[in-house]
C-alpha cells in the first residue's frame, strides 16, 4: 500500500507537470451540418486547463508524502 501510494503520486505528478506547461490536448469533434447519411465536421484541437495540472500536481505530492508517511 506505501509503495502504491508513493507511485500513485509520482505519476500525478509528472501527468500534472506536463498538462500545466501546456501539452495536454484533445480534439473535439462536432457535426455541423447532416442531410441524410452526408455530414459536414469540424474538428477542434483544445488544450487541456493549466488549473487540471494543477491540481494533479498537488494530488501527486499528497499522495506520496501519504505514503511515505504512512507506517
Amino acid at each position: 500500500m506505501r509503495l502504491t501510494l508513493i507511485l500513485l503520486g509520482l505519476v500525478l505528478v509528472a501527468l500534472g507537470v506536463w498538462v500545466a506547461l501546456g501539452d495536454a490536448n484533445y480534439t473535439q469533434t462536432e457535426t455541423l451540418v447532416q442531410f441524410g447519411s452526408a455530414k459536414l465536421t469540424a474538428a477542434h484541437t483544445k488544450v487541456v486547463p493549466v488549473w487540471i495540472g494543477i491540481a494533479g500536481i498537488a494530488a501527486g505530492v499528497l499522495a506520496a508524502l501519504v505514503g511515505w508517511r504512512k507506517c
